[in-house]
């Protein structure tokens, strides 16, 4: 009997982990190409979670209900690839392009009650503080385009530089999608 309460205990533990997982992994980088209006709506949109998900209990109990996680694990945030010039923060035409269409999705009537924090990124090729300097004028860049170029409320946007500090693909530090801008939904 014990054998049988310690195989599901290592089960229950790998049904955790893989879900945790799953809940940590990234969204996918959003090419010029991907960045429509609705991909971009259902990426940033969140959900509210139903009752039976929030539902609390003292006590472990068996259940029948699905416990294999949401396809929108990653609701709320978009990772688009904007491209700047080298070691700037000057937007190219394509990303101007790719803007208008996140300007449309922002002011969608089911994104339209959010604010969103627009994160700059940089691959770790300069230095630590020339990165933080970079990724922070290329989210300010996004905003300020945003804001003058499609009217989105700069109240909505916050700019935030993240550095070289979360590198999409570790494995190729120079990799295009090192270089990114994300944008996260604020929770109301």
């Amino acid at each position: 009997m014990a054998t049988l309460n310690m195989r599901a205990a290592v089960v229950a533990l790998a049904l955790c982990w893989g879900t945790a997982l799953q809940a940590q992994s990234p969204a996918p980088v959003l090419k010029m190409n991907q960045v429509t209006e609705q991909a971009l709506v259902d990426a940033l949109a969140i959900d509210e979670p139903a009752a039976e998900e929030v539902a609390r209990t003292r006590s472990i109990r068996p259940t029948a209900r699905n416990t294999a996680p949401s396809p929108r694990a990653a609701a709320g945030k978009s990772s688009l690839l904007i491209t700047f010039k080298t070691n700037s923060a000057d937007l190219t035409a394509e990303s101007k392009h790719a803007l208008a269409t996140v300007a449309k999705a922002l002011q969608s009537d089911k994104l339209a009650g959010f604010s969103f924090s627009i994160e700059g990124h940089a691959d770790p090729r300069g230095g630590a503080e020339l990165n933080q300097r970079l990724s922070e004028a290329r989210a300010l860049s996004v905003v300020e385009h945003l804001v003058a170029a499609h009217g989105i409320a700069s109240d909505r946007l916050a700019p935030i530089g993240k550095g070289s500090s979360e590198l999409l693909n570790a494995e190729r530090p120079e990799a295009a999608e090192n270089r990114r801008v994300t944008i996260v939904t604020k929770r109301p």
